[in-house]
């Protein structure tokens, strides 16, 4: 949805216009109505520091406590994106009461034991995967990227930076466009401006996220997009060109020309969360290969009649590829089974509390107190 179209909407509350370059429609002020008849104000949250969040209103960017919305559940806690009913101005302190829900979210798992997935940007129309040119380009891991961007519910881009520092982009660019079917490659410069008007067009009105490895140019590519030098950015390291985390927080800015946009810090893990139809989708050439296959349930190592074998045989299919597949299957299926052995015990752990408050609530009405029966302690 563009942005020059929001001025189509007819708003309840007029005070809620100046939230519309942050992504406000008539469809978030529909599912607002609850809290407006509360006493509460929307907004949207540009940026979460633990306990407290930068809130952008009808006011202006405010701060409040998310202490009433932060459940133990790390896939519902305030992230940056987040659509918010606020305390009104007047309340101190402010709180976050609520939050509205979410349109789509890029979730990665976090490297804790327990397998728990991350929201690192809620409410996205886009996710841009950063990738630099000044680097070796790793296509596993824009794979890995973009089969998160799909299962997000955004639409994938992938941006080329740092094109001013390669003399000859072509084959980089079949590289990445093979590793992306199906979603936009942009060679970009902050340093002399290519691609950054194409960026724009495609990014304004609505709300982006960039995603990248420290060193991908995120910020640097933030600052050319806003028109400021909001973002602090240092020069990569020669002996191995990766970045220094420059970026801490997952900041929204709002764009020139409506929208906005989600700088994030490099992340050095990517694990996989629930991204089985995002891979589908970044692998869909060996999707389709499979449905020739003479097996439905055909795993592609040695049966007879197997469209994909055949398709690397004749070279149509590059091995890299199918290795990647098979990778970011396994990792996927893993943590699904790692998700589902935790679910289990939480379940587990609440029918014991419940049991066990069930027992003693049976013998307090049975006058036994202390859990003792027939001279018997249990």
């Amino acid at each position: 949805m563009s942005f020059s179209s929001f001025s189509s909407f007819t708003f309840r509350d007029d005070s809620s216009h100046a939230l519309v370059p942050y992504g406000w429609d008539d469809v978030w002020e529909a599912e607002f109505a609850p809290f407006a008849a509360q006493g509460l104000v929307p907004g949207r949250v540009v940026r979460v520091d633990r306990n407290a969040c930068d809130v952008f209103t009808c006011e202006g960017t405010v701060r409040a406590d998310t202490a009433m919305v932060m459940p133990p559940d790390p896939m519902r806690v305030v992230c940056t994106g987040d659509w918010a009913a606020v305390d009104p101005a007047g309340v101190d302190p402010r709180f976050v009461r609520e939050l509205l829900p979410r349109r789509s979210q890029f979730v990665r798992s976090t490297s804790s034991k327990r397998s728990e997935g991350q929201v690192l940007a809620a409410n996205v129309d886009h996710a841009v995967v950063c990738m630099s040119l000044a680097a070796e380009l790793d296509l596993g891991r824009l794979e890995r990227f973009l089969s998160l961007a799909w299962e997000s519910g955004a639409e994938p881009l992938v941006v080329l930076t740092k094109a001013d520092l390669v003399p000859d982009v072509t084959y980089l660019l079949a590289d990445a466009e093979a590793a992306a079917p199906g979603v936009q490659v942009v060679v970009a410069s902050a340093a002399t401006g290519e691609g950054l008007d194409v960026l724009g067009a495609v990014l304004g009105g609505g709300t982006a996220v960039l995603l990248g490895q420290s060193g991908a140019g995120k910020s640097t590519l933030t600052n050319a997009l806003t028109g400021t030098q909001i973002q602090e950015v240092q020069a990569i390291r020669d002996a191995d060109g990766k970045g220094r985390h420059t970026t801490t927080t997952r900041d929204m800015l709002p764009l020139p020309d409506g929208g906005v946009l989600i700088d994030t810090p490099g992340l050095r893990g990517v694990g996989l969360w629930d991204a089985e139809s995002g891979v589908s989708q970044v692998f869909s050439e060996i999707e389709q290969l499979a449905a020739d296959c003479r097996f439905q349930d055909c795993s592609h190592e040695s049966e007879p009649g197997c469209a994909v074998l055949a398709a690397l045989e004749d070279g149509t299919l590059p091995h890299r590829r199918l290795d990647s597949y098979r990778k970011l299957l396994r990792e996927n299926a893993w943590i699904a089974s790692r998700t589902d052995q935790r679910l289990r015990a939480e379940l587990r752990r609440e029918w014991k509390q419940r049991s066990a408050a069930g027992r003693e609530m049976y013998e307090r009405k049975r006058g036994g107190g202390g859990g003792h029966r027939h001279g018997r302690v249990y």
